[in-house]
């Protein structure tokens, strides 16, 4: 152990906005329970790149007995998590000029990956008839302050159905905000916490919970019914459910 400086987190402040670990180059920090977390000291540098990330200015440095900086496990975990090593020269971004090609650390504005924006329908040339309104999608990111969730009619969408249903974008997410997640893999307590945020902070006149007929996709619903038996069902809520063969089955929730 060594003293040195190093991230510390307010996790009182922390919303789990996420804006902080697109925003660390050796990918110390990650989302956990809702939370940001240091996951290993040795993977922070400390010095405070992502604190500019932070809309809720929850990061600060701090000095303390910690282990010393290991560049070569971080190029390690970089490298097993699928993000470009920090010494490693990024890939030329694709023809198609897609940022999702492209290796970014961005400053000050923080990646588009996690950064809250609205936008027209079909405002990209080449992308074809996406009626997506809005980014970021997913729910770990998609916070119940962001401006586009204020008031709309919700879509929670478990991930795999965008690829089982083919009609997704005219029947689903065409004049509705959309919020993506896998509650086979994520945090269900937390999931429970946003959407309870959404009904009672961001105000959404209804939700359409879209899953697939696979017995762990169900959770995603019961999560839903749960929020909205404890708050009196206050909002119109249905249930979609998607077959393997893409076949939609529609129920009340």
């Amino acid at each position: 152990m060594v003293k040195r400086k190093i991230i510390e987190i307010d996790e009182d402040k922390c919303t789990g906005c996420g804006q902080c670990v697109v925003a660390c180059a050796e990918g110390a920090l990650e989302i956990v329970d809702g939370k940001a977390k240091v996951i290993r000291d040795s993977f922070c540098d400390g010095l405070g790149a992502c604190i500019g990330d932070c809309p809720e200015d929850a990061l600060k440095i701090v000095e303390r007995d910690v282990d010393e900086f290991d560049e070569a496990a971080v190029e390690e975990h970089l490298q097993k998590t699928g993000r470009a090593p920090a010494n490693e020269e990024p890939p030329k971004t694709l023809e198609c000029g897609c940022p999702a090609s492209t290796a970014q650390t961005l400053r000050p504005g923080g990646c588009p990956s996690s950064k809250a924006q609205s936008m027209a329908p079909g405002d990209a040339k080449d992308a074809g008839p996406s009626q997506l309104g809005h980014w970021p999608i997913q729910i770990k990111l998609v916070n119940p302050r962001m401006p586009f969730i204020q008031g709309a009619d919700l879509v929670v969408l478990a991930d795999c159905c965008a690829v089982a249903y083919a009609n997704l974008h005219k029947d689903f997410i065409k004049d509705k905000v959309v919020v993506i997640g896998c509650p086979k893999f994520d945090d269900i307590q937390f999931y429970m916490e946003r959407f309870n945020e959404y009904v009672t902070e961001s105000k959404i006149k209804s939700i359409s919970v879209v899953h697939m007929e696979v017995p762990c996709c169900h959770a995603l619903s019961r999560a839903v019914k749960a929020v909205m038996d404890g708050l009196g069902n206050p909002i119109p809520a249905k249930r979609y459910v998607i077959s393997l063969d893409g076949k939609l089955t529609e129920e009340e929730l």
